[in-house]
């Protein structure tokens, strides 16, 4: 085994990009947990997941040729699949209309419906090879309204040279969450896409997978004939425990240089000799034995950080409770958050490098969680400003409290009500009342409401947010 100083600059070396905005991914991070092979299977549609938990990941991952190619490995319909992508976080003005331009085609009369049906025959028509007008959206769209007929012709074409030649189509949606800064509006345009999927589906080589935050699905969004096709198509990016330790080591195994080796020695070590790291030209892949927890993933961890969080056993399992303190309130942990714990906690155990026998040190796993706590919160400002505004009325506070009291904090410092709250983005979804936004904050799961009626929080936003508890991790100075 190597020393524990050597596993930390490996740790802290190894791909752990903590938040994708539209970039490759590197083919060494690619880990496929089970309830992700139904998501990204053409007969998924429809795809609900929360911030951090793979959809811009998915989204760049199958739009490069190699990655796909990967992940064929597991979804085998995927490895002839052509994947263009209709909307996501980075801009392509070529593939579809940003923020503004949406705003501009909506001011215009023109139904989001069409919009959609725009990007898509854009997309169709360079299957067949065929030119529909694109010097501007205004004049796809128009083009979309006045050719009918036409659009036929081309979303048949374009169904049967895939056909011919063997392969399935699949058009990516993402970010819609940037396509509006009203609810209102945003609900139209996702709605007005699900239609456009429900419509693709009527061709057996075609196919749309939209991927929605959980807070996107209001019932106005399948409020159209037939949404329940739609609805039955659904698939949830969830990430079990044992899919979190496994994804993490995928990335550990493939660090860089001689980081590498000594991350593959550490994970040879806990392995018979019938289970061996794969190697896929530069790329490494995880054995099965370390796909699940027992025997060899519990064991793998206990090698970095030992089988204890504290002097006893009594204070909990490192392997456990580096997952259960970063899940929110519907009790689920992303990778993003995982990462960057685990992240900082290599980079926090340096303090304890000449006298600790392990690679993390269990004080510093707590130091970790408050990091990936204060990131959660950056990055929950960003798609919903209005978040730390409402929460920062509530910083000192103890949790679990009565929510009582958390409403005065907010009626004090919003004295005009919730609809004061100022924002770059979207509101709160039901900034009508106090008790609206309280259910928007536990629908984002950041709020918990208790079965005594109080109200709680998990560590992954408490801390972040500065709010305390009794015994819990401490939120940073």
């Amino acid at each position: 085994m190597m020393n524990p100083q050597a596993i930390r600059q490996a740790i802290i070396a190894a791909p752990f990009e903590l938040d994708n905005k539209g970039e490759i991914p590197r083919p060494g991070t690619l880990y496929i947990p089970p309830a992700h092979r139904k998501a990204l299977s053409r007969e998924s549609v429809l795809v609900v997941g929360a911030r951090g938990v793979g959809k811009s990941f998915w989204t760049a991952a199958l739009s490069d040729d190699d990655l796909r190619k990967q992940i064929g490995g597991s979804v085998e319909e995927l490895a002839k699949t052509l994947i263009h992508v209709g909307h996501a976080a980075r801009p392509s003005r070529q593939l579809y209309p940003d923020k503004e331009t949406f705003k501009d085609l909506l001011d215009k009369g023109h139904d989001p419906y069409l919009v959609w049906r725009a990007v898509v025959i854009r997309w169709l028509s360079s299957i067949v090879d065929e030119v529909v007008t694109q010097a501007s959206w205004t004049d796809s769209v128009q083009w979309v309204l006045a050719n009918p007929e036409e659009f036929a012709r081309i979303a048949e074409a374009a169904n049967e040279k895939l056909v011919e030649r063997n392969q399935l189509g699949m058009i990516v949606f993402d970010a819609l969450d940037r396509t509006s800064d009203d609810w209102d509006t945003m609900n139209r345009i996702v709605r007005d896409l699900l239609r456009v999927a429900l419509w693709l589906r009527d061709f057996p080589n075609l196919r749309a997978k939209v991927f929605l935050r959980p807070d996107q699905m209001e019932r106005t969004v399948t409020s159209f004939v037939d949404a329940s096709k739609i609805l039955a198509t659904r698939a949830d990016l969830t990430w079990e425990l044992q899919d979190l330790h496994a994804m993490m080591w995928q990335r550990l195994i493939n660090a860089p240089g001689g980081h590498g080796d000594c991350l593959r020695s550490v994970a040879t070590s806990v392995l018979p000799a019938s289970e061996k790291l794969l190697s896929a030209g530069k790329t490494w892949i995880l054995p099965r034995a370390l796909y699940s927890e027992a025997p060899y993933q519990r064991r793998l961890f206990e090698a970095l950080a030992g089988d204890k969080m504290g002097k006893d056993a009594r204070r909990g399992v490192p392997y456990v409770w580096s997952v259960s303190h970063l899940a929110d309130g519907h009790g689920w942990t992303s990778p993003r958050s995982f990462l960057a714990a685990i992240s900082a906690a290599a980079e926090d155990s340096e303090r304890y490098s000449d006298e600790y026998p392990f690679a993390l040190h269990y004080e510093s796993i707590k130091r970790g969680i408050q990091k990936a706590s204060q990131i959660r919160v950056e990055q929950v400002a960003e798609d919903d400003p209005w978040v730390p505004e409402v929460m920062s009325p509530l910083e000192g506070t103890n949790v679990p409290c009565e929510y009582d009291g958390i409403k005065a904090a907010w009626e004090d410092t919003f004295r005009e009500g919730p609809g004061s709250i100022s924002t770059t983005h979207l509101p709160p979804q039901h900034a009508g009342s106090w008790d609206g936004v309280r259910k928007d904050l536990e629908r984002l799961g950041i709020l918990v409401n208790r079965k005594d009626g109080r109200i709680d929080m998990p560590d992954l936003y408490r801390v972040g947010f500065g709010l305390g508890r009794k015994g819990g991790v401490k939120p940073r100075s």
